[in-house]
């Protein structure tokens, strides 16, 4: 299993935040290689090698595309090289590189997390001729589209799931599962030890919860955990009084729920299926959702680190504008890694390699399509209010418990 890090109203607000954070400044702090400012031309003038830097788990669904456009246009791209990092490694090392002006590090693929880390921090480019360059955003599905407009002109985004939060659970060892949220805690203070969730900061499933409890509690302003989270914030911390370690990765909740050490944890639809595909998680694990349930929808997000040569920039673009294809974009699906993954409207699963077919005939959810479409889709926080949720839950619920 890869690494996870995993109102439109608001998002007019962020939009323009990540404008400034694109425009505001130099394209990098010092005199990177290359020519890194004026008009990006078609295509490179000779072919570059492109330098990828996932935090997201993002390859599992992309690498196939990336390695496709590669190979068929070797003219742009002679070589690609990958690295993964966590989320919260993300800034320190995209902004050591500009500070030393010298940034080795040409294309991030990011979730929510690492995109809102790094607008705070002003590191990532406006995404150049976009709108010309990108046709494929014209046909986003309206959920990735409002994603979309979360990142502004910050990123582009490549995949898109309705994701969670959902409960996952071995039916055997809890035959009644919580149907509410108060359900959940009165199980937590019965079974300490029992609930498990990863660090938001690092967890697609965790962040999902963090984000989606504010709707399972009514509380004040679900997009506001500085003044609109009573709820929530005491919520956690009275859950975290029987939680007795929050893992610093999704993958770590998955494996104590296979070998019995956690009972009921967070998931999303992805995470649900991936890992049973994988055989990490039992076939038989159930999911299920708590009242009062809205999506809080999740996507990968392709971004450019300020300092990036325009040559580079011409051949990410033309590299992006493929991915965007719904032939590309069927590649996707993958094993329900971050289901169904798709960004792009009119990509079906029959479009999809064989092996993901297989896959997701045998693993996945026919619930699922019913709960899609019966919930509310609500897109995750902004930038800012994101960083804020986080650095709280650090200082106030679980940093203390996260395992290292």
């Amino acid at each position: 299993m890869a690494v996870d890090t995993r109102k439109p109203s608001r998002t007019l607000a962020l939009a323009a935040l990540l404008v400034v954070a694109g425009c505001g400044a130099p394209d990098s702090p010092g005199a990177s290689s290359g020519n890194t400012s004026g008009p990006v031309p078609a295509k490179p003038p000779k072919a570059i090698t492109l330098n990828i830097l996932d935090v997201a788990g993002n390859l599992q669904l992309t690498q196939g595309m990336i390695d496709d456009f590669a190979k068929r246009n070797s003219d742009q791209i002679t070589r690609v090289t990958y690295s993964k990092a966590t989320a919260p490694e993300l800034v320190g090392k995209v902004k050591a590189q500009q500070n030393a002006g010298r940034v080795d590090i040409d294309l991030v693929l990011t979730g929510v997390d690492g995109l809102a880390a790094g607008v705070d921090q002003g590191l990532w480019l406006t995404v150049p001729d976009r709108a010309a360059r990108l046709p494929g955003m014209n046909n986003y599905l309206p959920g990735a589209a409002a994603m979309q407009k979360l990142a502004g002109d910050a990123g582009v985004t490549v995949t898109y799931y309705p994701s969670g939060p959902l409960i996952e659970y071995l039916p055997a060892k809890v035959p009644n599962p919580p149907k509410t949220a108060e359900e959940l805690l009165a199980y937590a203070k019965a079974n300490p030890g029992a609930v498990q969730y990863a660090r938001p900061s690092n967890s697609g499933p965790g962040r999902t919860f963090l984000m989606g409890l504010p709707y399972l509690l009514s509380d004040s302003d679900p997009k506001d955990p500085v003044n609109g989270w009573s709820k929530t914030w005491t919520y956690l911390s009275e859950l975290n009084k029987y939680i007795t370690l929050y893992p610093s990765a999704t993958s770590e909740t998955m494996k104590n729920l296979a070998n019995g050490s956690a009972k009921i944890i967070v998931s999303t639809t992805g995470w649900d299926i991936n890992p049973r595909v994988l055989g990490t998680v039992p076939k038989e694990a159930a999911v299920g959702t708590l009242q009062g349930f809205h999506w809080v929808t999740d996507a990968h997000y392709a971004v450019i680190p300020k300092g990036v040569p325009v040559d580079k920039q011409a051949a990410i673009l033309n590299l992006l504008a493929d991915m965007l294809t719904p032939q590309q974009q069927a590649k996707a699906y993958d094993k329900g890694y971050f289901y169904p993954g798709p960004a792009v409207k009119d990509v079906t699963l029959p479009m999809a390699p064989p092996e993901s077919r297989q896959a997701l005939t045998e693993f996945g959810r026919p619930e699922y399509e019913k709960l899609i479409a019966g919930n509310p889709l609500e897109v995750p926080l902004d930038a800012k209010a994101l960083v804020a949720a986080f650095d709280r839950w650090d200082r106030e619920i679980g940093g203390a418990k996260v395992k290292k």
